[in-house]
């Protein structure tokens, strides 16, 4: 059980991460603050969460293993997970966070060249580098408390995901003029609404 705690702590720590890398490059790029979180309570970018994730279940193994063979295995499982994200999430909620029509030897526009080069950097860095620091990191949490933590992260998780849902759910019964029930709508249609929604999914909210 305390790999997949492990994992879940990569997973929750990348995310949280990402979230600030993304705001902090769009506040760079574009002046503006735009919210990157895949769920509506608190900072969480879950596709840095996912390949993070991904990134250590596949390498881990070779992690000893020249460079170049971490960046071909990166490169090549890096650019399945992306491509199985973006056609997860327009399938899910219609639309995706990205789009690579407009690149060089993209699939899609799901996934490109120079951002599969990018997954097989990203290999060798986050298993040479990063995740040895993580490891050093877990290791210094009691025993008990690693597993306290583990089990609160699970459920908060869990429901900002089943809330996201419902959030998007309400969002676009709002858009089509279907008025709210009660006071529990009421509250979605003021606070995670369409513009709300629109920011945090980078603009490609339908």
């Amino acid at each position: 059980m305390k790999k997949v705690y492990k994992l879940l702590y990569i997973f929750v720590i990348s995310s949280i991460c990402g979230y600030f890398i993304e705001l902090v490059w769009s506040l760079i790029t574009k002046g503006i603050f735009i919210n990157h979180s895949a769920v509506v309570i608190g900072p969480f970018n879950f596709a840095y969460g996912i390949c993070a994730v991904a990134l250590t279940v596949l390498l881990y193994k070779f992690k000893d293993e020249p460079c170049w063979k971490i960046f071909l295995l990166s490169f090549i499982g890096g650019s399945i997970l992306e491509y199985v994200m973006s056609l997860g999430m327009e399938l899910v909620l219609g639309f995706t966070a990205w789009d690579y029509s407009n690149m060089f030897l993209n699939i899609n526009g799901r996934i490109c060249l120079l951002f599969s080069i990018f997954w097989g950097i990203l290999g060798i860095f986050w298993i040479k580098v990063l995740y040895p620091q993580f490891e050093k990191i877990l290791n210094k949490i009691s025993p008990k408390a690693y597993n306290i933590i583990a089990i609160c992260l699970t459920v908060f998780l869990v429901f900002d995901i089943l809330f996201t849902i419902n959030c998007v759910s309400r969002a676009r019964e709002a858009d089509k003029g279907i008025p709210p029930k009660n006071s529990y709508e009421r509250f979605l249609d003021n606070t995670f609404n369409s513009k709300y929604l629109k920011n945090m999914f980078n603009n490609n909210w339908k």
